[in-house]
């Protein structure tokens, strides 16, 4: 039995306002991208960074509340799949992108606190995990092989559940 997992977990900054889109079937899907920081030391005792950008999406239910209520600078959780599409642009040049499909996002804002400068310092995860299961928002995806045509699972996400 083969086994295999592909699952993303990242911590950061929304870089630009969530977009939304209908796709002819009547789903709502959303995307943004989150910014994360890594930092090093590097061999001559300089401090270094990188920002790395991913590509999020995510669909029904999900998605709507995300463009509801995320906006760039929001610091979220975000959990889900890696993806990568590929298509043919207008140039005939084959184009590939890779994005984190999400099934679960928390905002980490505190309510009414305005967002940060982007410096993740001060973050626990401990403290901020622990409410998780609760007050995150979950979505069910698509089969794989991305059949965004399927029925839309049923599921109540009532307003007093939300974390933010």
């Amino acid at each position: 039995m083969a086994m295999s997992l592909n699952r993303a977990q990242i911590i950061g900054n929304i870089t630009r306002d969530p977009e939304l889109k209908q796709i002819p079937g009547g789903q709502t899907v959303a995307s943004f991208s989150v910014a994360t920081n890594f930092t090093w030391t590097d061999s001559s005792g300089q401090k270094q960074e990188r920002v790395e950008f991913h590509n999020i999406v995510a669909w029904r239910k999900l998605a709507e509340i995300i463009g509801q209520y995320m906006k760039k600078g929001s610091k979220v959780y975000v959990e889900g799949r890696i993806q990568t599409r590929d298509w043919e642009g207008e140039d005939g040049v084959k184009r590939y992108r890779t994005e984190i499909v999400a099934d679960n996002v928390i905002m980490l804002d505190r309510k009414g606190a305005s967002s940060g400068d982007g410096e993740m310092g001060g973050y626990t995860p401990s403290a901020n995990m622990a409410p998780r299961k609760a007050a995150g928002i979950q979505q069910n995806q698509p089969a794989e092989g991305g059949d965004v045509n399927a029925p839309a699972p049923q599921e109540e996400v009532a307003i007093e559940d939300l974390p933010f």
